[in-house]
C-alpha cells in the first residue's frame, strides 16, 4: 500500500452516473484500504479491497450503530440525525438479529417468488398508463419509483395513497439541501407512521405491519417506538433503492447498446445481467462503521474509536477479483459482489429486490423494443455521492 499524500475526500460526487468518482481513482490504485476526509474534515479508513471487505463486514468489532460518539457521518444533515435510532441498518446484535427475526420470513426467496404475479401486475399497469399516453416520458415518476412503492405498500399494508406524502419525505430525508430538512423528514414520517400503527390496532388489515402489531407489539416483542423505526427503514429502504436501480439500470443499459441487443436476444440472460447491473451500479456507495476494538487489516491497525467506510463502487471493481471490472458483463460470475453490503447487515430486502429488478427492466425492454434517451446523456442529472445513487429523472422515447 502506497501513502497518498493528501487524503482523498469521502464521498465525492460521480462524474458519470454508473463509474465510481474519478476522485476515487487514486484510491482504486491504492487499495485496499486508505486514509480519507469526510466533510468536516475528520479522517477515516476507506476499504476499497474485495477480500478486506468482505471480512470487515462481518466483523462484530465494526459497529453499525449511529448513536455511538465518534460514529463517522457523510454529511451535516445526516449528523442532524445521528442520536435517532435506525432500526435494522443501525443497531447492533443482539437487538439486530432480534429484530430481523421478526420479519426475515417475509423476504425470503420463497415470499418473493410468491409476489412476483403482483409485481408483475404492477409492472403492466403502469406499463399500459406510461404506453397510452405515448411518448415522451420522465421513466423515474411514470415507472421506476412507482413500482416498488406500490409493492412495499402493498406488502407492509401502508395506504399507496399516501404515496406522494412518503416518497416526498424519504427525499428530503435523503438528500434534502439541509440539516432541517433531513430532521423534520425524519419527524414526519415517523408521526405518519406511528398514526398509522395506531390506527392497525384497532382495524387490522393482512400487511407485514399489520402482523408485527398484533403479533410482536402485543406480545412486547417489538415496543411502539421500536416498530416506529422499523416501519421508517422498511419504507424507504423499500422502494428508494430499486427505484433508484431500475432507473440508472435501464440508463446504462440504453448507454450499452451491445448489451442491450445481446440481453435482447436471450432473456434468460435476465438474472445474470440484474446481477452485473448490482454490481457496476453499486448504488449504496459508502457503508459506515465504527470500530470498538483494534483490528489488523491488511497491515494496517485500524484503532478503537476510528470510523471506517466502505466504497462499495470501488470494492465492486477489485481487479483481483474482476477483469476489466469497469466493463459491463453479463458472463462474469458476480454473486459475490458487496451491492447487497455483507455480513449480519447485508441487505433484507435482496429477493424482493431481485425479482422487482428482472420484472421490470424485462417488460420494460420487451414491451417497448425502440426505447431510447429523449435527451443527451450528458445533460440528465443523477444524484449526489452522500446519498443512494441514481437518476432525478430520465426522459425517454420509444
Amino acid at each position: 500500500m502506497t501513502a497518498l499524500s493528501e487524503p482523498v475526500a469521502f464521498p465525492q460526487d460521480r462524474t458519470c452516473p454508473y463509474h465510481p468518482p474519478a476522485g476515487y481513482d487514486a484510491l482504486r490504485a491504492d487499495r485496499p484500504i486508505s486514509r480519507v476526509s469526510l466533510y468536516d474534515g475528520r479522517p477515516v479508513w476507506l476499504v476499497t479491497g474485495h477480500e478486506e471487505a468482505r471480512r470487515l463486514l462481518a466483523d462484530p468489532r465494526l459497529s453499525t450503530d449511529r448513536t455511538r460518539p465518534g460514529f463517522p457521518m457523510p454529511s451535516a444533515r445526516f449528523a442532524a440525525v445521528r442520536n435517532r435510532t435506525i432500526a435494522l441498518l443501525g443497531i447492533d446484535d443482539p437487538e439486530h438479529r432480534a429484530q430481523r427475526r421478526t420479519v426475515i420470513p417475509h423476504f425470503t426467496v420463497k415470499r418473493a417468488t410468491a409476489l412476483r404475479p403482483g409485481i408483475q401486475r404492477i409492472v403492466d399497469d403502469l406499463l399500459d398508463a406510461m404506453i397510452a399516453q405515448g411518448p415522451p416520458a420522465e421513466l423515474v415518476s411514470a415507472f421506476a419509483l412507482p413500482v416498488p412503492s406500490m409493492v412495499i405498500c402493498t406488502l407492509l399494508g401502508v395506504p399507496y395513497a399516501d404515496h406522494e406524502f412518503f416518497e416526498e419525505q424519504s427525499r428530503r430525508l435523503l438528500r434534502g439541501p439541509d440539516a432541517s430538512d433531513t430532521q423534520e423528514a425524519r419527524e414526519l414520517l415517523e408521526q405518519y407512521l406511528g398514526e398509522l400503527i395506531d390506527r392497525k390496532r384497532k382495524e387490522p388489515g393482512d400487511g407485514l405491519l399489520d402482523e408485527l402489531v398484533h403479533q410482536q407489539l402485543r406480545e412486547g416483542t417489538l415496543d411502539r417506538d421500536e416498530l416506529i423505526s422499523l416501519a421508517v427503514i422498511l419504507l424507504i429502504a423499500g422502494h428508494e433503492t430499486t427505484a433508484n436501480m431500475i432507473s440508472l439500470g435501464t440508463f446504462t443499459l440504453l448507454q450499452h447498446p451491445e448489451r442491450l441487443a445481446e440481453l435482447r436476444a436471450d432473456p434468460a440472460l435476465l438474472p445474470a445481467a440484474v446481477e452485473e447491473l448490482l454490481r457496476m451500479l453499486s448504488i449504496a456507495d459508502g457503508l459506515l462503521r465504527l470500530a470498538t476494538e483494534d483490528i489488523e487489516v491488511a497491515g494496517t491497525t485500524v484503532r478503537a474509536g476510528d470510523g471506517v467506510a466502505f466504497s462499495t463502487s470501488v470494492i465492486n471493481r477489485d481487479e483481483e477479483v474482476y477483469s476489466a471490472p469497469d466493463s459491463l458483463d453479463f458472463h462474469r460470475p458476480v454473486r459475490h459482489h458487496v451491492a447487497f453490503g455483507f455480513g449480519i447487515h447485508q441487505c433484507l430486502g435482496q429477493n424482493l429486490a431481485r425479482a422487482e429488478l428482472e420484472i421490470a427492466l424485462s417488460s420494460l425492454l420487451g414491451r417497448l423494443p425502440t426505447l431510447r434517451l429523449a435527451a443527451e446523456p450528458d445533460t440528465i442529472p443523477f444524484k449526489a455521492g452522500d446519498t443512494i445513487q441514481g437518476m432525478l429523472e430520465l426522459p425517454v422515447t420509444w
